[in-house]
């Protein structure tokens, strides 16, 4: 078979992890026989420079005439004071809504060979822990209303508004119950119930899903809360389910309990196969064109985008097994080398010995 993937690159380390991750599809293409086509494309800092946009519309065409989308990382200080519009996560937010990808899949999981790397004592994560985050993606406060005002009292203002509907909440919650019910059954709704119209709705309607699915047990769970539990007991968790901002908040404190925010892959998906595959991590510029970042996230993003968008899970487990064998072996990168034995293996390197052990 025939695969047509758009490349965004990116920025920062995003062009590292990403050519690691082209090269591990380009090894798994040839074990099992399939073709992976790479079309580059430019978003984020980048794009701005050369086209003075975040998003150039080659870029939006190429990626909705794609199979699937991987991309590496963007972003940065140095484009950092410009206007919303014209900041490269716009890029982002732009390529979700034309792609209608409004479902965000983020698995968080403890490796048995990472449990020292992980900041949190030792009885916490001697049992591992296996976690699913889906977080709403086209909605809530990152695409509500916003801008500034003047006040005669106080002065400028500036808001951004909160919203949610019956649809968009009734569909990330089934994508929720769905996932839940390949694994353990169990899905924690988190909201904030207490305070917020939004999250009143939000428990409302995810209740109203929960019926059709009787098998399936439901937890609500404060979003202040869920944040103190994924710290103190992470492995209560199997499914869990929140808004945009709300998940991408509790997605970032989950990846570092990993042992680094390096080995978290994700896929973003809507009503068709193509999919947004990317790591959850930054561009990091701090370390750009060191070779020395972690290309797990974005090896097991392509992974996600194997079992996902191209249905070719004996393919996406052969990659994820050959992750685990080489931390298992004892090879790290240097975000999660704490305690490691042996001297730090730089991006290239790691990309390499994961090629090997699913050849």
């Amino acid at each position: 078979m025939d695969y047509n993937i758009a490349l965004i690159k990116g920025d920062g380390i995003g062009p590292e992890v990403a050519s690691g991750a082209c090269e591990v599809l380009q090894a798994i293409g040839e074990k099992f026989g399939h073709t992976f086509s790479f079309a580059e494309y430019l978003a984020g800092g980048i794009a701005i420079d050369e086209t003075g946009e975040p998003l150039p519309q080659e870029t939006l065409e190429g990626c909705k005439a794609s199979d699937s989308v991987l991309f590496g990382a963007i972003g940065g200080l140095k484009w950092d004071n410009l206007p919303g519009h014209l900041r490269p996560e716009a890029a982002l937010l732009g390529l979700r809504a034309a792609l209608g990808l409004y479902s965000n899949i983020r698995p968080v999981r403890l490796y048995r060979a990472l449990k020292d790397a992980s900041p949190l004592r030792s009885d916490i994560v001697s049992a591992g822990f296996d976690i699913v985050i889906v977080r709403e993606l086209t909605g809530g406060i990152y695409f509500g209303e916003r801008g500034r005002r003047q006040s005669a009292e106080n002065g400028e203002e500036a808001f951004d508004t909160e919203c949610y509907s019956e649809r968009e909440v009734e569909r990330i919650a089934r994508v929720a119950f769905e996932a839940a019910l390949k694994r353990s059954c169990r899905v924690t709704s988190v909201d904030k119930a207490n305070v917020l119209e939004s999250s009143r709705l939000w428990r409302e309607v995810v209740h109203r899903v929960a019926k059709d699915y009787p098998q399936v047990e439901l937890v609500d769970m404060l979003v202040d809360n869920a944040a103190m539990q994924l710290v103190r007991n992470p492995a209560q968790f199997d499914v869990l389910v929140t808004s945009n901002m709300f998940g991408d908040i509790l997605s970032d404190e989950a990846s570092q309990i990993t042992g680094s925010i390096g080995m978290l892959p994700s896929s973003s998906l809507g009503n068709t196969t193509v999919g947004f595959y990317e790591p959850i991590h930054g561009s990091a510029p701090d370390i750009a064109g060191q070779n020395i970042a972690n290309p797990i996230a974005c090896i097991l993003s392509a992974a996600m985008m194997l079992r996902y968008s191209f249905d070719l899970s004996k393919e996406a487990d052969c990659i994820e097994q050959a992750v685990e064998a080489v931390l298992e072996k004892g090879c790290r990168t240097v975000d999660i080398a704490s305690g490691s034995e042996s001297a730090p293996l730089s991006t290239a390197a790691m990309t390499q010995e994961i090629i090997s052990a699913l050849r």
